[in-house]
């Protein structure tokens, strides 16, 4: 059985329905945006019969329920929810536009084509209409508010339609009297009864086609579920900027009251903490979007239900899937959103925990902010369990998985849905190992390509060089215990081991001395004493440094915390040392992802160049 319906509907019947409240905007709707321009091309396609397109309506009540809001203009206090019949999800610009100009007696709120506001009258110039529809694009004009045309740099009044009685005398029609004209004719006849046989003429061929106007209407039915209706809206609203799904819970929380918007961005008028907020206390948890917690919330909710089908005894398409999708955040019901909230907010306050104990201090360092989502709700399940030494082990190993094996960029709902179930199977006692786990593999030519601060197993590498305890060249201390110093201050970065120029210097091209073999992470005064000067000579200017004061075996300790062949170093040999480092570094990563590194015939990726320093 179809779910919606087709029709037509007079325009004249759709605006008084607008006017009266019967038809009302969802409340995720954003503003009516449309230019000065558009609005009066819009008034000549109606006026020479032309399409102006379908009108997409949903109605009522049902499944989907939004909180709602009149057209724009509106007395909003004369208009209530209850009274809505239908709600508009595609041709709100244009209803909008026509309500304005054709119902209401204030001036339109517009713009200019550069976007500065204005405010406009419309009116036709009857004597150009009348001589022929070619004219009507001139005929149909806007004036400011005080509905005076002004020239020669405002000195000299062009037109002036300010009172009725100058409408009467330039012979120009008010757009908003179009639909219902009998005052304005009244007035015409008793200021100048010579002009109406023409303005008769021009009701006839102008007017009447507003009338008799009719708008095609799509009509979908309130049996409609809410995720089909919010997927139907993004399908048609192609001329705007798409919704995200945060918005779209937004409004569909609202219909009970709920303001999503104050829950997550706080409210300091009501003295409302947001969760944005809270989390924001933690440096890696500022960039955290309301969409993420929403899937995160979503993976929840579904694991939930299909833990309880199970339970239950249910079986194939019977049981819940887990999902993140678009459409299971659309759907996930108010009551989800209120269980598990607070307990998510603790599992990504975890996950801030979970990120400094693998040595992640910065957000610019995090590789992907989509597997913070199956990872905070995994914590939020486990609670204090997380912990514990078998437990903690295998949230690492997945997680340098998903980093090493760059498996979280782009799409990665349905990876997300799989890991939190086998993931919690797996730390509670299973053997089998998460998709990501078994799917992670690090080529060794990855080493070669990897260039860009963006890549995720470039920040990756970086960040387990210095989770395995590597020590800054002038500090001394390790990168750990500066970055929990103080981050910025200490201004720690990834930079070249053998710097930029000496290897220009050398004929060694950018995409060998950018590569992560070349980089490693040091603070800003280790970079600022090497230059551009070779290894050897950098190391002893560390070395006898006043706050260094470093012999040869203290140093060539602090370059093997860092992966890094001292002798090759020292030898100024950047072969050498791109050969052993890769040795070391290998070794490391297939630590951290507790799996030998298997060699495949895949097509290795090429980052681009991106120089760091």
């Amino acid at each position: 059985m179809s779910n919606f319906d087709s029709t037509k509907k007079r325009l004249a019947d759709l605006l008084r329905d607008i006017v009266s409240g019967k038809i009302q905007l969802p409340d995720f709707q954003r503003g009516w945006v449309w230019k000065d321009e558009g609005i009066q091309s819009l008034l000549v396609s109606i006026a020479r019969a032309f399409p102006i397109g379908a009108v997409m309506m949903l109605e009522a009540g049902g499944d989907t329920r939004f909180k709602v809001r009149p057209v724009e203009g509106l007395d909003t206090t004369k208009i209530k929810p209850e009274d809505t019949e239908q709600l508009i999800l595609d041709g709100q610009q244009r209803l909008t536009s026509l309500t304005q100009v054709l119902m209401l007696k204030q001036p339109v709120d517009t713009r200019t084509s550069t976007g500065k506001s204005l405010k406009r009258y419309y009116y036709i110039d009857i004597e150009l209409a009348l001589t022929g529809e070619e004219n009507y694009e001139t005929a149909v004009i806007g004036v400011d508010e005080n509905r005076i045309i002004k020239e020669n740099f405002g000195r000299d009044i062009k037109l002036d339609l300010s009172t009725s009685e100058k409408e009467y005398e330039n012979f120009y029609f008010p757009c908003n009297q179009i639909l219902n004209s009998d005052d304005w004719e009244e007035g015409l006849l008793a200021y100048d009864a010579a002009k109406f046989g023409k303005y008769a003429q021009f009701r006839k061929q102008v007017l009447n086609e507003f009338r008799n106007y009719s708008v095609p209407i799509i009509e979908l039915s309130k049996e409609n579920k809410k995720e089909a209706v919010c997927l139907v809206f993004e399908k048609v609203n192609t001329g705007g900027v798409a919704l995200s799904v945060f918005e779209l819970v937004t409004a569909t929380y609202a219909a009970d009251n709920i303001n999503l918007r104050d829950e997550w961005y706080g409210n300091a008028k009501e003295n409302i903490e947001g969760i944005h907020q809270t989390l924001s206390k933690q440096a890696l948890l500022r960039q955290v979007q309301p969409t993420e917690f929403l899937q995160a919330l979503s993976l929840l909710h579904t694991w939930e239900k299909r833990q309880a089908d199970l339970v239950s005894g249910k079986t194939g398409k019977q049981v819940t899937g887990v999902s993140a999708k678009r459409e299971a955040v659309l759907s996930l019901p108010l009551v989800s959103y209120q269980q598990w909230k607070s307990k998510l907010t603790g599992g990504f306050w975890k996950a801030a925990k979970f990120l400094r104990k693998e040595s992640f201090f910065s957000t610019r360092d995090l590789p992907y902010s989509t597997q913070l989502v199956p990872l905070a709700a995994v914590l939020a399940l486990l609670g204090d369990d997380w912990l514990q030494p078998k437990i903690y082990d295998k949230l690492a190993r997945w997680f340098w998985c998903g980093i090493l094996g760059e498996l979280y960029g782009g799409a990665v709902e349905t990876r997300m849905a799989l890991d939190i179930q086998e993931l919690m199977d797996w730390v509670r006692g299973g053997d089998r190992e998460p998709a990501t786990v078994r799917d992670a593999n690090f080529q060794p030519a990855r080493l070669e390509t990897l260039r860009s601060r963006n890549s995720a197993a470039y920040k990756g590498i970086s960040v387990l060089v210095q989770r395995e305890g590597a020590k800054d060249f002038f500090w001394k201390s390790t990168i750990r215990d500066l970055a929990e110093t103080d981050w910025e201050e200490n201004k720690l970065d990834i930079h070249h081991i053998f710097p930029k120029k000496w290897c220009e210097s050398h004929g060694i091209p950018s995409t060998r001395y950018d590569s992560i073999l070349n980089k490693t992470p040091i603070s800003y005064k280790a970079n600022r004493t090497i230059g551009g000067q070779a290894p050897s000579e950098y190391l002893n200017q560390l070395q006898t440094h006043e706050t260094v004061q470093l012999d040869d075996v203290g140093m060539d300790e602090i370059l093997v915390t860092h992966c890094v062949d001292p002798a090759t170093l020292r030898q100024d040999n950047f072969e050498g040392f791109i050969d052993s480092r890769r040795q070391a570094l290998l070794v490391k990563i297939e630590t951290a992802m507790g799996k030998s590194i298997v060699m495949s015939d895949e097509v290795v990726p090429e980052d681009e160049v991106d120089a760091d320093e």
